[in-house]
């Protein structure tokens, strides 16, 4: 029985970083553990729900709700905002945690601040993280093509130095890279499959415990209609909603189609009015329970973020991916890899081209067969109470 710690999870305010920690901060609390959360107010309340104490800090990151735009378009626009945000922030989790230091540190891979006290701590600092993590070669194969460019600049050669200069000041010599993506010890909370090259990942640092979901009744039921075929749900995450052409093609897509029901959830930048002619049969919400409704449907049109991904793999929903940024395209790839999805991108996403691929997927026996096959081996992977069982394991001894 390990005995009861002080445990201090960090993360930032987005859907995508916070939601994949919460079923696992639950399960910490549950066994008896100290859990502090810092966190955002704007996650405040659903950090509380797991029983955790919040430890509040302001944060200059684009908020949840903010235009995806807010981010820029370059690689240096997407990563300045980290760096600036941990910079500002540490004083105040140094100040939040003044006295109250914890026994181990857990941190999503956007909380730079985290490793840097677990460094003034001299404690544990575990990873947990929400997408694909670094194989042997990703550097090289990956990051250096990326970076080669903006890394000549004057302004990627100020971004480093600003690093550098901050990791110094705390008493830090590793390189930034390393620091950012390099974690001495990593909880991996995707399922193995959606890892790519997941035969080269150092499983003595990365141990993936796959989907750690919970139960979600606190989000809603849903019920599936008397009479309805086939069900597809449409949703493209809490970013990346504001695209109602696209929504425009899916009503076109499945409006019309006998038996089938489509339950399109449009964020809070699109409403119905925006949509023309909605049938009968299209449930259109600014928000569902997505677990809820994929427990029931034949289909799911998804962005392809890794919480999404992954929701889809363990209600064995076969998925047209519609990637929007970041990690989505590489994690829609790997979707059509296992057998279980198409990609669309969205200029190609019209109404006959969605229609295609659904009635192509929705009666594939293959693609049935493994994604049946794929939720087996993710229930092996241990999920929440692996997850615990690890973050446990790395607590010191007292």
């Amino acid at each position: 029985m390990t005995s009861p710690a002080h445990i201090a999870m960090f993360s930032i305010a987005a859907h995508g970083h916070v939601n994949p920690s919460l079923e696992v901060i639950r399960e910490l609390v549950a066994r008896g553990h100290r859990v502090t959360y810092a966190v955002p107010p704007v996650f405040a309340e659903k950090v509380a729900a797991t029983g955790a104490e919040v430890k509040p800090w302001h944060s200059t990151l684009p908020s949840p709700d903010d235009d995806p735009a807010a981010w820029g378009t370059t690689l240096l626009d997407n990563v300045e905002p980290f760096l600036a945000d941990a910079i500002q922030a540490l004083p105040q989790l140094i100040d939040a945690y003044d006295g109250d230091e914890p026994d181990l540190v857990l941190h999503d891979i956007a909380s730079y601040p985290a490793r840097v006290l677990a460094h003034r701590w001299r404690v544990p600092a575990v990873s947990l993280s929400p997408n694909l993590v670094a194989w042997e070669g990703y550097e090289k194969e990956v990051a250096e093509p990326l970076w080669a460019e903006p890394r000549e600049t004057a302004r990627g050669k100020a971004y480093y130095a600003r690093f550098h200069a901050w990791l110094e000041e705390n008493g830090i010599t590793l390189h930034p890279d390393p620091f950012a993506g390099r974690p001495d010890r990593s909880i991996v909370l995707i399922p193995r499959a959606l890892q790519p090259h997941a035969d080269r990942v150092d499983e003595t640092v990365h141990s993936f415990v796959g989907a750690c979901q919970g139960d979600r009744a606190a989000e809603g039921e849903w019920t599936r209609p008397a009479g309805a075929e086939k069900v597809v749900l449409v949703s493209l995450g809490s970013a990346y909603t504001r695209q109602p052409d696209f929504y425009r093609e899916c009503v076109r897509a499945f409006g019309d189609l006998p038996g089938w029901h489509l339950v399109l959830q449009t964020g809070r930048h699109v409403g119905p009015a925006d949509l023309g002619n909605v049938p009968e049969n299209v449930e259109v919400r600014s928000w569902v329970p997505q677990l809820a409704i994929l427990k029931q449907a034949d289909l799911f049109v998804t962005h392809a973020g890794a919480g999404g991904s992954q929701e889809g793999l363990a209600t064995a929903t076969p998925m047209i991916a519609v990637p929007q940024a970041v990690d989505q395209f590489g994690n829609a790839d790997m979707l059509v890899g296992l057998g279980v999805a198409r990609r669309l991108d969205t200029q190609d996403a019209t109404a006959e081209a969605l229609r295609a691929a659904a009635l192509a997927l929705v009666d594939d026996p293959e693609a049935a067969r493994r994604l049946k096959g794929i939720r087996a081996e993710m229930a092996e992977e241990g999920g929440t109470r692996r997850a615990a069982d690890l973050i446990e394991a790395e607590l010191p001894r007292r």
